[in-house]
């Protein structure tokens, strides 16, 4: 068995087997220089069973494109493999249950970098912290080099003066870069 079909097979949260339609493993090439992280599915990911693929995704592709890699060169996960109701924050107990799935993932894929997109990302690998204290810097953790910024989704919404949107932009350049 794969390690995709033992994810796909996965009833560790209850509450989330329950109601998902689609474990959602990841997309993109089995092995990455690049990978990119996000916190969990959304609703179209679920009834897709493909990660970003709704508007952050949209954003995503458009980024990394213009920063000179295509996602189909991208392996793009969430460290959630299943959707939370009504989009809530996965809480500790389901992240921990899923942290082997995420782990398992980067282990086989052996990046150069990861980009972690948004503070619960961030938090997967940095530990509590804030978004502002550790984005568009590379940290070195447990051998990955993790690069964390915004979440596509805070560079829809605009913010200050359009700053996610920036940074967000500036951020995957850094990240390509790294790994040419």
């Amino acid at each position: 068995m794969t390690l995709a079909d033992q994810m796909r097979a996965c009833t560790r949260c209850p509450e989330l087997a329950a109601v998902r339609r689609h474990v959602v493993v990841g997309s993109g090439p089995d092995r990455a220089r690049l990978v990119v992280v996000g916190e969990a599915p959304g609703a179209q990911e679920d009834d897709t069973g493909l990660p970003f693929v709704g508007r952050s995704g949209q954003l995503l592709d458009q980024l990394l494109a213009e920063a000179g890699l295509p996602r189909s060169e991208v392996a793009v996960l969430n460290t959630l493999k299943c959707r939370p109701p009504a989009n809530r924050v996965p809480t500790r107990v389901e992240t921990a249950n899923c942290r082997p799935w995420t782990t398992a993932q980067l282990e086989v894929l052996a990046p150069d970098v990861v980009v972690t997109l948004g503070l619960s990302a961030a938090r997967w690998f940095l530990g509590k912290t804030t978004l502002t204290a550790v984005r568009s810097r590379v940290h070195e953790v447990e051998g990955w080099r993790v690069l964390p910024t915004f979440h596509p989704a805070a560079a829809l919404r605009g913010g200050p003066q359009g700053e996610p949107m920036r940074v967000l932009r500036e951020d995957l350049r850094t990240a390509v870069e790294l790994v040419a």
